[in-house]
């Protein structure tokens, strides 16, 4: 199978993203992770291959973050002169050291983190940016000029779209009606946030779901019952998963290729 995997427009956005998106939390961040098992960081070379045999499977979408470590650098050192093939979701919000994770919304820090991302992609601009939420979605949504900061970069075309990665079903109701993508956590055992998928569908807002397998936490057997259930929500555009692992990677692929839209 290769580059079968359909595609589908990210809300109004009109980008056209893989039903599958890599996620790249992996390629940079081993420490303070909620996988189940540990792993060690790729190399290049070995991140190369797996995004080589991704674009092949006609996976086009990238998911990353300041937060996932040196994700973003190796991104920008690996993908160069094929940009133009990947969708590249990056965030604002969060950022993460040998302390922890530390979280500003400002305007001022929205602008420097999209900057700071844009050098580290190697890119003049960043497909979708999403806020990385802390839990309380709402004071960001309201309080801190988060996404007026997003909408003036976009206006710059420093970024195309934008919206929030959310963690309350309340901050995924109110992101929907303001924002271009909302990012949800979406799988067999988690489905409150199918309300807030319903709600993006009708305004035309762009739904990434998030932890379709549960942060890996799900039996073998059950991952392509799992992706496609999840990919096949209405207003789903398309389903996040991390993987270093090549077998797994055309296993989820596989998963969803059948799938017309």
């Amino acid at each position: 199978m290769t580059g079968m995997l359909p595609k589908r427009v990210l809300g109004r956005t009109g980008l056209s993203v893989s039903v599958l998106g890599l996620g790249t939390v992996k390629f940079g961040r081993n420490t303070d992770v909620k996988y189940p098992r540990p792993y060690a960081l790729p190399d290049d070379g070995s991140a190369g291959r797996l995004l080589d045999e991704a674009a092949a499977l006609g996976i086009n979408l990238l998911d990353t973050a300041p937060a996932y470590g040196s994700a973003e650098a190796r991104l920008g050192r690996l993908l160069r002169e094929r940009r133009d093939h990947w969708v590249l979701c990056s965030k604002t919000g969060e950022t993460h050291s040998d302390a922890g994770s530390s979280f500003d919304f400002s305007p001022e820090h929205t602008r420097f983190s999209v900057e700071r991302s844009l050098k580290r992609l190697g890119t003049d601009r960043i497909d979708c940016l999403l806020v990385h939420s802390d839990g309380d979605d709402l004071a960001i949504l309201r309080r801190h000029g988060t996404l007026e900061a997003l909408a003036e970069l976009k206006r710059e075309g420093k970024i195309l779209s934008y919206g929030m990665s959310t963690k309350t079903v309340a901050g995924g109701l109110v992101a929907v009606a303001e924002c271009d993508v909302v990012m949800v956590t979406l799988n067999v055992d988690d489905v409150e946030n199918l309300t807030v998928i319903a709600a993006a569908r009708r305004r035309g807002c762009g739904v990434l779901v998030k932890k379709p397998l549960s942060s890996g936490r799900v039996s073998p057997a059950s991952v392509e019952e799992r992706l496609r259930w999840a990919a096949t929500r209405l207003g789903v555009s398309a389903v996040i998963v991390g993987t270093l692992s090549h077998e797994h990677l055309t296993q989820n692929a596989q998963a969803l290729a059948s799938l017309t839209t």
